[in-house]
């Protein structure tokens, strides 16, 4: 009786823990958990300086923590989604498009 008793307080715990470990959600880096640091949408030109690849909008020159995201598209002007690091002067990049006609002409006007 103590062996089934047992048993069935094992399995309990097992469930328990399994069920208990799903609900974790999933680890990302300390980098990109700050609260304050959202995702932004902006639009710029990417620069080559020799092996780095800059983010240059109207306003500022950003560096790229991961230029690889950037890379063939030297020279383009393009929409980004990002992470801003104001204080860094740097972005984490985790979209890239080409804008639409309508959003090239708009910022031509300016």
């Amino acid at each position: 009786m103590k062996a089934l008793l047992w048993a069935v307080l094992s399995l309990c715990f097992t469930v328990g823990m399994v069920a208990v470990a799903q609900d974790l959600p999933a680890q990302t880096p300390e980098k990109y958990t700050d609260a304050r640091i959202q995702l932004t949408s902006m639009m710029g030109t990417v620069r080559a300086g020799g092996e780095k690849l800059t983010f240059v909008t109207d306003q500022r020159v950003w560096n790229v923590d991961n230029p690889e995201s950037l890379e063939g598209h030297e020279g383009h002007y393009v929409r980004v989604e990002a992470h801003v690091y104001a204080d860094q002067g740097s972005l984490h990049i985790t979209g890239v498009k080409m804008p639409s006609a309508s959003e090239s002409r708009k910022n031509n006007m300016r």
